[in-house]
């Protein structure tokens, strides 16, 4: 028999008791993968209800840019490669300060011109400063009292600490701020993230940055192909702005603070109890399914049981199986990458000698010294010019590289959507309960360009005994060598970008790989759980639904 539901109370005491039943539910059913969510929602009972004003998106959205042009000054750091190393959090206090907080639970109070040496990739690799959160308080943030802007790692950096630090961090999102660039179409991660975050909070508000990249006709354009897209592909409307932090900046920063930031301050009560009871439900919504897996399976015999077991996993429960045929996916793909690249750089080669032969030739009729002088020159010319020219071309082509890893990428969500799929139609078949469509995407962590570095100049280090070669008649015979020398650095230099990016376009691959076999995992570790561990308990699992529903009742 159903035990009492107590009489409605406040929302945080209705809350408590829905989460504390889930916990229960959780307990009974043996499954881990609601941890997050609950304690996400036990969160915002814990602490003072601010509203998380999260800016997610792709890595270089312009996400920091966003904030330090919300906020008035420049605070929060800003690169042309993946900067962003951990969550970020700003909000109103009556004085200025940065608390950065670690792993290990201590706490340090630091300068506020010192933020970048904690939250930078490149002041803080890898977060070898292991910082959980860096809380920073703003006496000029009074107009949003009761909001609190959060700085997230973009999610298609290369490092893949950045991807989970953002994707373990959606669950606290109260309301989604997706930084999208004008310039490019609405891509299958982005949707994948809009559904995610459909899961967390009812507030997901898409603000198309770079807006100065297109005309007004333009801007018009794009507005109307994203909220199409979003409407034909999520059957939802969502908030769109414009943004720019070049042009017309104060414009497209008035129109988000006052039809957003301000009303969510003016109703932070009303608009937190919102996100709560969205948060909740859609909890509750997911535990339900699991319940009703659960008793479906409780139905049966015990020797029915197994035969369900067996038609709904079957040899997919084969992880050693599964392991292999990924591994096989991805070294289909890897063994190509060292050839697509020296293939697709092979066209810039000639090019690139003929230009700096020309321009070497020209510049060394202006270099003057002795030999040593002449060699330093010629190494910072190497650095201005070679060096340059080949990072260039890294940075602007290597697009050109990934066909490996977007073809590995493919593969392995084929192989894992089939086996979700599979999952699903067994599920419906045999117990009648149709889960949550969910379709597996991954978000490319595209590699950063690698370092491109010269090696020895001369055979001999003829320049260490400059004082004994008279130039006036050893020079020509120099400026041959360097001339003749340019071919075969630019060839070493190409092969080095190209092994450095195929190490890290493999090392992708793998980190792929990898996440597709955890997700399966978890996956067969959870429906496992549920067929295997519900014998005789029908009774109790009705309960438990029975009170899981009255209890969301009350949030209605």
């Amino acid at each position: 028999m159903t035990e009492d539901i107590r009489p409605a109370g406040t929302l945080q005491d209705v809350s408590k008791s829905i989460l504390d039943h889930i916990d229960r539910v959780r307990t009974f059913l043996n499954t881990t993968s609601l941890d997050r969510h609950i304690e996400a929602c036990r969160g915002l009972l814990r602490h003072t209800p601010l509203i998380d004003v999260a800016i997610l998106g792709q890595f270089k959205a312009g996400k920091s840019s966003f904030i330090n042009s919300l906020i008035g000054r420049q605070l929060l750091p800003v690169g042309v490669i993946p900067v962003t190393t951990v969550i970020t959090r700003i909000r109103y206090g009556p004085r200025e300060r940065a608390v950065v907080l670690h792993y290990d639970g201590s706490t340090e109070e630091i300068p506020l011109e010192s933020i970048e040496e904690y939250t930078s990739e490149s002041k803080n690799p890898g977060n070898e400063k292991d910082v959980d959160l860096v809380d920073i308080e703003l006496s000029s943030l009074d107009g949003y009292a009761g909001l609190r802007f959060v700085d997230t790692p973009g999610l298609g950096s290369v490092f893949k600490y950045h991807v989970e630090t953002s994707k373990n961090w959606l669950p606290e999102v109260g309301a989604a701020l997706l930084a999208i660039s004008a310039d490019r179409p609405l891509s299958d991660n982005d949707l994948a993230l809009i559904r995610e975050l459909m899961q967390y909070t009812p507030r997901i508000v898409l603000l198309l940055t770079k807006a100065d990249l297109l005309s007004a006709e333009q801007q018009e354009e794009v507005l109307g192909f994203f909220a199409d897209t979003l409407k034909r592909e999520l059957d939802k409307e969502f908030p769109i702005y414009l943004y720019s932090t070049r042009v017309n900046a104060e414009l497209f920063k008035r129109r988000i603070v006052e039809e957003l930031l301000s009303k969510l301050s003016a109703n932070r009560d009303r608009e937190f109890g919102n996100i709560l009871t969205y948060k909740v439900k859609s909890l509750g919504k997911t535990t339900r399914a699991y319940l009703e897996i659960a008793y479906r399976t409780s139905l049966q015999a015990d020797a029915d049981r197994e035969r369900i077991h067996a038609q709904i996993l079957g040899e997919k429960s084969n992880l050693s199986q599964i392991q292999e045929d990924l591994i096989v996916i991805t070294r289909a793909q890897a063994v190509h990458t060292r050839t697509s690249i020296d293939k697709y750089l092979e066209r810039f080669r000639g090019p690139l000698n003929e230009k700096l032969t020309a321009r070497l030739r020209e510049d060394m009729q202006g270099w003057k010294g002795n030999l040593w002088k002449f060699t330093r020159q010629y190494e910072q010319w190497l650095y201005e010019h070679l060096v340059s020219e080949i990072d260039h071309i890294s940075a602007t082509e290597h697009t050109h590289f990934f066909g490996t890893l977007f073809k590995a990428q493919a593969s392995l969500e084929r192989y894992v959507n089939s086996f979700r799929a599979l999952l699903e139609a067994n599920i419906e078949r045999v117990l009648g309960v149709k889960m949550a469509a969910a379709e597996w995407k991954i978000d490319v962590d595209e590699p950063a360009r690698p370092h491109i570095s010269i090696g020895r100049i001369l055979d001999f280090h003829f320049d260490l005994i400059w004082f004994l070669i008279p130039m006036f008649l050893f020079r020509g015979l120099f400026e041959r060598h360097f001339l003749n020398q340019l071919p075969n650095l630019i060839v070493i230099n190409f092969s080095r970008l190209a092994a450095q990016w195929e190490m890290q376009i493999n090392r992708a691959i793998e980190d792929i790989r990898a996440r597709a076999m955890a997700y399966i995992r978890d996956e067969i570790a959870t429906i496992d759980a549920l067929l295997s561990q519900t014998g005789n308990k029908t009774e109790t699992i009705k309960n438990l639904t029975d009170r899981l529903e009255a209890e969301l009742a009350r949030l209605n």
